[in-house]
């Protein structure tokens, strides 16, 4: 298929891609929907840790049933660079978090291992919403701040810069072990991350030896204690580089 100058090589990704129709009724907003609902077609990932339940993609741990390290499924249908994705998840116990822009780790015998971009979530009160770099320099943006990472002296440095919002009151907005909207946007190096409408973080990644500008779409299952952790409803659309961003704070 050969694509429109005007779309971007991503979009052109995504239209050579098996993508999901809109269901009826949904809002014809550019997004395009990456899961089924029914199957794990078009997700890589260890068979004993994910499955489709109630329509939702489900990673699981037990105690007969661990992960030995954190494990990803990941998207088979392209890379992502510039763009926006939207999802709802919902958790009980553990951590887990939305890998982009990301890459697949050599080392080690689980093949579904992942470093890279996440947006993280938790059970707990403290991380969901921040930007953290599996295997990739760390937390770049704690949840409510606005930060610039940048590399004095070989060594990464992530400056606060501004506020986004205040961490308890992002975290009041939250609902535990109950369906969460989860909105990331990456244009350029900048990176926005909103849960339930509320920004959550602001990031500038001026890194240049290690920020990436493509990579690839994972959903984390953490190692550690019994976990379960679903995602539906996961749809994705190509951003515009020239486009403004609006990170005004919403309550």
């Amino acid at each position: 298929m050969r694509c429109p100058r005007r779309f971007t090589a991503f979009a052109c990704l995504l239209l050579l891609t098996s993508l999901t129709p809109l269901a009826a009724g949904e809002k014809d907003d550019g997004f395009e929907s990456i899961f089924d609902g029914k199957t794990l077609d078009g997700w890589d990932g260890n068979p004993k840790l994910w499955h489709i339940e109630d329509g939702a993609i489900t990673g699981h741990t037990t105690k007969d049933n661990p992960t030995k390290g954190n494990t990803f499924l990941i998207w088979t249908g392209g890379e992502t660079a510039d763009f926006e994705l939207k999802l709802q998840y919902r958790i009980i116990g553990g951590n887990s978090g939305i890998q982009y822009r990301s890459f697949r780790l050599k080392n080690g015998a689980d093949k579904w291992r992942i470093g890279g971009y996440q947006g993280d979530f938790e059970a707990g009160d403290t991380y969901s919403g921040i930007l953290y770099g599996e295997q990739f320099r760390g937390i770049l943006a704690k949840r409510g701040d606005k930060t610039v990472v940048s590399r004095t002296g070989g060594k990464v440095k992530v400056t606060i810069v501004g506020s986004v919002g205040d961490t308890k009151e992002i975290q009041a907005k939250i609902k535990k072990e109950d369906w969460n909207d989860y909105h990331i946007t990456a244009r350029g190096f900048h990176f926005v991350h909103r849960i339930n409408g509320v920004l959550t973080i602001d990031c500038t990644d001026n890194d240049e030896k290690e920020r990436r500008a493509s990579g690839v779409l994972a959903l984390q299952l953490h190692a550690g204690p019994p976990m379960k952790v679903q995602f539906r409803n996961i749809r994705i659309k190509p951003a515009k580089k020239s486009a403004q961003l609006d990170v005004k704070k919403k309550t």
